[in-house]
């Protein structure tokens, strides 16, 4: 009798070692979702090794792609992918607020935490949160909560419309809306929402850590226990924007936009931070705002940052399409 129930124990210990790893070793998948794309339609692929549980569909080439290497992608120390595909950095200033983008009908700003670099002259910066202001008056907040010791099993978004908390129920799928077609859904377990803002955009965010590995390969010297930097790995779809439309991401979808950035480096980095600086989160007065012009040439063409260019294949670097 013993013996048989020591075998059991046994059984179901590897059994739960052999799930454990499974899990631990699962890769995430994608699927094309949009019939325009028959040969694509309805096939799942593994995610790429360098987002391994997190990628979307580029249903055009059928292959899966990376969130951030995708134009409209906002990163790492902020690392950018423009609308016109050119990757490119934007270091700004910590515990500082910068327009992201700036159009006639909405204006998104973003606030930096950072550290400085031992022995830099910059600060290393990541984005904490943004600030969503929408022509009818709105106010949309998404950000990352200040974590000592990081825990993905817990959830460390936070969000409000209109200074109101927004609370989403447990569960992948799970969705908070308005009337108006203003909704949040979670798309992992954790830290992880989509947020579609009517007719005008989506925004897919991400909340992560700065790891011991990352602070020791990039010399960030962040202690652990701390304070481990979340922030917010973002990527933005528009789905009409003016031809004005300005900020640090949103000029590389103008259409008279050249990139500035010097090519074929290692760091291309976006200057001119003056331009960008905002008085607070939810401020329209960046040097170079747009948000609540009516002129001509803000007329809205249907610029937009679905179409494919065919960038994400050299992970942004140096590709080059005009919308």
């Amino acid at each position: 009798m013993a013996a048989n129930m020591l075998r059991t124990v046994v059984v179901v210990l590897a059994v739960c070692l052999m799930l454990m790893v499974s899990a631990a070793y699962a890769v995430g998948k994608a699927k094309c979702t949009d019939t325009w794309y028959p040969r694509c339609y309805g096939y799942e692929y593994d995610c790429p090794a360098n987002c391994p549980y997190n990628c979307d569909m580029d249903c055009s080439t059928c292959k899966t792609v990376c969130p951030c290497d995708k134009p409209g992608g906002v990163c790492q120390d902020p690392r950018f992918i423009g609308g016109d595909g050119i990757m490119f950095y934007f270091h700004g200033k910590r515990d500082q607020d910068f327009c992201l983008i700036s159009d006639s009908n909405f204006h998104i700003n973003a606030h930096f935490i950072g550290k400085r670099g031992e022995g830099m002259g910059r600060d290393f910066t990541w984005v904490q949160s943004i600030g969503v202001l929408l022509d009818d008056g709105r106010q949309l907040y998404l950000g990352a909560n200040k974590v000592s010791v990081w825990d993905n099993s817990v959830d460390q978004v936070t969000m409000s419309l209109d200074g109101h908390p927004i609370t989403l129920p447990p569960g992948v799928g799970a969705t908070w809306a308005t009337a108006s077609g203003f909704n949040v859904t979670r798309s992992d377990h954790t830290n992880a929402v989509v947020v579609q803002v009517e007719d005008k955009l989506k925004i897919s965010a991400r909340v992560v850590p700065i790891s011991e590995e990352e602070s020791r390969v990039h010399k960030y010297g962040i202690i652990a226990g701390e304070d481990c930097f979340a922030h917010l790995e973002l990527s933005f779809n528009f789905y009409s924007l003016s031809p004005s439309v300005s900020g640090v991401l949103g000029q590389t979808y103008g259409a008279e936009y050249r990139s500035p950035v010097k090519m074929g480096v290692a760091m291309p980095v976006m200057g001119e931070e003056s331009k960008y600086v905002t008085s607070s989160l939810f401020a329209a007065d960046c040097k170079v705002a747009r948000f609540g012009s009516s002129s001509s040439s803000d007329h809205h063409l249907g610029i937009t940052s679905a179409v494919n260019c065919n960038s994400v294949a050299a992970g942004g670097r140096g590709i080059v399409c005009r919308r």
